[in-house]
């Protein structure tokens, strides 16, 4: 066998099942990550994943929402040394010990990390990152010191091997029930019932600390209670799934839901939803791929938050590219409409040529717009063209254009009036303005200028329409 079987067939890996486990091991290890697992195996795996992500992605969505992150992943790697100090206090890899002695070093950690920041004068991320690599180095220290006597392999800390977790089992009812499934629940349960009792003060101390101080809620309080349930919930994980699953857990779902939702709740069902999707896809991944199952979990989590990132409806990439060209063949159309208009101003007898030949957008992506918005204006019946491609306006289109040149000229009276500005300093900051006063604003204006009748270079504004 390898390092790796070798490590898990040490005696207490499975007390008292060595003799059906052995046979199956001697398939599953030798190969590396392989898979060879039946499909009851392969739900518990599921199962477990999904039970040591949802506690993790809940929790994450407060450190994300406070610009926590990377204080969650060094919590879930600060723990090694508290997980270490209670089995050696203990002489037990699972109980209360375990527990609190993550806790406590999670706390520890947040607790160094201000102290160091406040007193030692250093910025908050350097003095984190000072933190959390000492305690992790202690940790791996620790652990290696011990595995050399007892089961207590850094790999399997690290890594995990959840697809291994299944086969240590206890029959409840008949039924073959993983030993970490019990584990994994209660902290799943223990994570709503924080949540749900600490909802309104865990949400205004994410949101306005000082606020929630000012109203008596202790927000030093509510950050250690939150810091101490990300350590329990990470420790919790770590037997069964390891240490990257957990790190991926805490952040990457909430950084996904973040994108789809601004709503707590809905955050939260959200990145509940991509936690079990990323449990699901992950194992079939693994089982496709022959892959670390725990692994291809970490990797379809992040597969789905770079969806998000292309296609979310709001703050998706997709979705901005979109904004940014409604906002410009907008822009465009005003544009061609106040143009038309001051044409007509000057010559109305003669149609001006600012059709598809003859763009005012000087680049080729600026002129594609250009023809874009026409062909709008064409067919939303602002402007007819000739047939030689000139282009005037029509009725509706007049109105609309006499809006916005009155907004172009009242924003210059009043940068005029209220600014010390040349004349020749007003109409670039009126021509970018114009597209965004509304008729709200154009009222105000018209009434503090006490209803101009003409801009400061003499030209007319034209009425308010109908």
């Amino acid at each position: 066998m390898n390092e790796s079987s070798e490590s898990l067939t040490r005696p207490g890996w499975m007390s008292g099942r060595r003799g059906t486990i052995l046979p199956l091991l001697a398939v599953l290890v030798p190969s590396g990550w392989a898979l060879a697992v039946s499909d009851e195996i392969g739900r518990w795996t599921i199962v477990l994943g999904v039970l040591a992500s949802v506690p993790c992605a809940i929790l994450g969505c407060y450190l994300v929402l406070r610009q926590l992150s990377l204080l969650g992943d060094a919590i879930s790697h600060a723990v090694l040394p508290g997980i270490a100090l209670g089995f050696l206090l203990s002489g037990q890899l699972i109980g209360p010990a375990i527990v609190i002695g993550a806790m406590v070093v999670g706390i520890l950690t947040a607790v160094l990390t201000q102290l160091l920041s406040r007193l030692g004068k250093v910025p908050e991320d350097a003095s984190l990152g000072v933190v959390f690599t000492s305690l992790f180095a202690a940790g791996v220290l620790l652990i290696t010191q011990a595995a050399s006597d007892v089961d207590l392999d850094a790999g399997c800390v690290l890594y995990g091997l959840i697809e291994l977790a299944p086969l240590e089992s206890t029959p409840i009812g008949g039924i073959e029930v993983p030993r970490s499934f019990w584990a994994l629940g209660m902290v799943a349960l223990v994570t709503l019932g924080f949540v749900t009792l600490l909802w309104k003060e865990l949400l205004l101390v994410s949101f306005d600390a000082p606020l929630a101080t000012a109203v008596g809620i202790n927000a030093t309080v509510i950050h250690y209670a939150l810091m101490a349930m990300v350590a329990g919930a990470t420790v919790a994980a770590f037997e069964a799934v390891g240490s990257i699953l957990v790190v991926a857990m805490l952040i990457v779902p909430a950084a996904t839901a973040h994108l789809l939702s601004n709503r707590l709740p809905k955050m939260m069902l959200a990145a509940s939803g991509v936690a079990v999707l990323a449990s699901a896809l992950g194992y079939r991944g693994a089982v496709a791929l022959n892959s670390s199952v725990a692994g291809m979990m970490a990797v379809v989590a992040g597969s789905l938050f770079a969806v998000a990132v292309i296609l979310a409806p709001n703050q998706g990439m997709l979705a901005r590219v979109i904004t940014r060209l409604r906002l410009s063949l907008r822009i465009a159309r005003e544009d061609t409409l106040a143009r038309l208009y001051r044409a007509e101003e000057h010559a109305p007898e003669s149609p001006s040529p600012a059709g598809p030949e003859a763009p005012a957008a000087t680049s080729i992506a600026d002129r594609w717009v250009e023809v874009l918005a026409v062909g709008q204006l064409r067919r939303g019946e602002f402007v007819r063209a000739s047939e030689t491609g000139e282009l005037t306006l029509t009725d509706r289109g007049r109105a609309e254009a006499s809006e916005l040149v009155r907004a172009h000229r009242l924003w210059e009276s009043y940068l005029s009036t209220h600014f010390d500005l040349p004349p020749d300093h007003l109409h670039d900051p009126a021509e970018r303005l114009e597209h965004f006063i509304g008729p709200g604003l154009r009222a105000e204006l018209d009434a503090a200028l006490e209803a101009p009748a003409a801009d400061p270079h003499g030209r007319i504004i034209p009425p308010e329409q109908p």
